[in-house]
């Protein structure tokens, strides 16, 4: 029993930062209808600008959040304003797909030809602290990162309710059509929401490498948890995504410690697999109407 409070602990911590890595995810998909598949991509971009600047600097990571996010948030800015805003038409989200995926191979490229292929980390001097309660070991990093992600998504949820900003992102979500007639200008809305995105990954990434190494290809095991995260929560919505996150957080590390390390990545598709068999739109999402 204790084994298994143990991991329901450590699970909620990782899921937390799995909530805010699909949270942008999700919020672009429902502004665009666009499935940014380099998402992944960004967070381990996120992370190696945090090693550098830790390296190189000496900025500690979560103090980085601060830097690397507004430096995020203008490269998906201009991302979109380069590569996806003249995807029109029917195929537009099909189209996003090879983009996006060309971006994530490109940021691959690059980080490969500066970094190589070697795995890094950001070991900070508090990087093994832990907090024990009650019997219980609590990591101080993943606790940290844990309420950073609840801090950040709290700052989303504000700026989408409570900012004229919002207002227009959420109306743009509901019905792109309408909101154009009512003076919403989508364009802009795609371009500011798709860079808020990103800056949940670049937030997301800035402390994810003093969690677990990584190299440039890491993003292909990353996007794919993060794929059967929003789909999990249903395509759109940001709350059905961060339960998503902290369920398959939970059941990641119930795994690991039941059954085996080896099996916890393959959990997440299970999990995906037994729900969308009950409900095909995913936990929160809805199911489309039809003629």
């Amino acid at each position: 029993m204790h084994q298994i409070v143990q991991a329901c602990i450590v699970g909620i911590l990782t899921g937390g930062i799995y909530a805010l890595m699909a949270s942008g995810l999700t919020l672009v998909f429902g502004i665009m209808k666009v499935i940014n598949v380099a998402q992944g991509a960004l967070v381990i971009l996120a992370a190696y600008l945090s090693y550098t600047l830790f390296s190189q600097l000496h900025v500690d990571p979560f103090l980085s959040i601060v830097l690397v996010t507004p430096a995020m948030f203008v490269l998906g800015v201009a991302a979109q304003l380069l590569f996806i805003r003249s995807l029109r038409g029917p195929e537009g989200s099909e189209l996003s797909l090879l983009v996006t995926w060309s971006i994530a191979l490109g940021i691959e490229g690059v980080l490969s030809v500066v970094y190589k292929t070697t795995y890094r980390s950001t070991i900070p001097s508090y990087a093994n602290r832990t907090w024990d309660i009650g019997g219980y070991h609590i990591s101080l990093v993943r606790a940290g990162a844990f309420g950073a992600a609840v801090l950040i998504l709290l700052l989303l949820f504000l700026l989408l309710t409570r900012t004229r900003l919002g207002r227009a992102v959420r109306a743009t979500v509901q019905n792109p059509t309408s909101a154009r007639l009512l003076g919403v200008d989508t364009d802009r809305v795609s371009a500011l929401g798709f860079g808020i995105g990103v800056s949940t990954a670049a937030a997301a990434g800035a402390v994810y490498g003093v969690i677990y190494p990584f190299n440039p290809g890491s993003h292909y095991d990353l996007i794919s948890r993060l794929l059967s995260i929003v789909v999990l929560g249903g395509l759109g919505s940001l709350g059905g995504a961060i339960l998503a996150a902290l369920l398959m957080g939970v059941v990641e590390a119930l795994v690991a410690v039941e059954i085996s390390p080896i099996w916890s990545a393959f959990s997440f598709f299970v999990v995906l697999i037994a729900i969308l068999l009950v409900r095909p739109q995913g936990m929160f999402g809805v199911r489309e109407r039809t003629l």
